[in-house]
């Protein structure tokens, strides 16, 4: 059966090209023009798209607001894309499974796919392979209770997204030195728990440092960070936690 993708563009001529082309690729199509029309026919679509392809800025219901709206109607296991002509701005996207960049091909589409695939674990070489690794995960919950486990992973999102917020200052002042300094850290603590997808990135804005594109691999992080927190409530990790590993760790010190 072919996959099946739900485009969500309110841009006739845009609407149309993309679905002629995602026709032409073997794909099952089909096409609304706006968020609140996508969310209608999500209802009575059956079966459920296993992609919703959406323009990230239109009237109505747009953007992250939409993409949990359309979570909430379809589950955790649907992909969502978002897709703009512009670079996505400071923090949008965090809701999306992947960004893609207009025009894009179908090379870039496909590739998007491919890659929830295997972090869903649908790829015969594990679960998660190419987000979590299973091995250091596996071996970290056999070494301490749930809890423990939760603020360590929630921990090491929350130490990277506040790396990621220094790096972007950093590039804003020109300082590669500080950007470089600050993907090493993350790469150092997001290797320890297994998080491989965030330790390729960080390791390739490292070895990078301040270039043209370094707004986007930023921005990719951010959505990178997003997969792994749904893979880690999918494994029944919590990350919302009120009390971090360090608070628990000096108050245990102190008893």
């Amino acid at each position: 059966m072919s996959l099946r993708i739900l485009v969500v563009e309110d841009d006739e001529v845009s609407r149309e090209v993309l679905g002629l082309l995602l026709q032409a690729e073997g794909y099952e199509v089909e096409s609304v023009d706006s968020g609140d029309a996508a969310l209608v026919h999500l209802q009575t679509m059956h079966p459920r798209p296993g992609v919703v392809l959406t323009d990230m800025q239109m009237p109505g219901t747009t953007g992250d607001a939409l993409a949990r709206q359309v979570r909430n109607l379809c589950g955790a296991e649907i992909l969502v894309l978002g897709m703009s002509a512009s670079e996505l701005e400071d923090g949008a996207g965090k809701e999306f499974d992947g960004f893609l960049l207009k025009p894009f091909g179908m090379e870039t589409l496909a590739e998007a796919i491919a890659g929830r695939k295997r972090a869903a674990g649908d790829n015969p070489g594990g679960k998660d392979k190419s987000v979590l690794s299973g091995v250091v995960y596996e071996k970290l919950a056999g070494s301490m209770p749930q809890p423990r486990l939760e603020q360590l992973y929630a921990l090491c999102l929350t130490d990277a997204e506040n790396r990621i917020a220094a790096m972007r200052q950093a590039a804003s002042d020109g300082d590669d030195g500080a950007y470089r300094k600050g993907a090493h850290a993350i790469k150092g603590g997001c290797g320890m728990v297994g998080a491989i997808e965030l330790q390729r990135l960080a390791t390739s804005m490292e070895e990078r440092g301040l270039r043209d594109d370094h707004i986007a691999s930023l921005n990719e992080f951010i959505l990178a960070c997003e997969r792994l927190r749904r893979i880690l409530v999918a494994h029944g990790i919590n990350h919302n936690r009120d009390n971090d590993l360090r608070g628990e760790t000096r108050n245990e010190g102190s008893s």
